[in-house]
């Protein structure tokens, strides 16, 4: 048996609470409000979160600045998104952007 039973039990444990953290969403939505505010405040923080892994992922590596390609490719994604072109147009104009970068040896 590759694992034990108490790593099994924990694992079926994180399992459960998983779901059940994810299936009180739907089914408190109807029977929960909150503030005007603090909804403002939720989907602020959501944006946030989104910007701040995005920034994180394009600018580090590991424990190191990863250069100018990946940011160059993620801001011309950013302005292609923002105006508001095809997922598959921004996603390849990113690639190429870094491909192309990191092609001439821009680090």
């Amino acid at each position: 048996m590759p694992y034990s039973p108490a790593v099994l039990v924990a694992l079926l444990a994180l399992a459960a609470g998983t779901f059940a953290f994810r299936f009180t969403g739907p089914v408190l939505r109807s029977r929960l409000t909150f503030p005007p505010r603090a909804e403002q405040l939720l989907n602020t923080s959501a944006i946030v979160l989104l910007a701040a892994l995005v920034v994180t992922s394009a600018l580090a590596t590991g424990q190191h600045i990863g250069g100018v390609a990946r940011p160059a490719g993620v801001v011309v994604g950013g302005v292609l998104a923002y105006r508001k072109a095809p997922f598959l147009l921004v996603v390849v104009a990113a690639a190429a952007v870094t491909a192309v970068l990191r092609l001439l040896s821009v680090p």
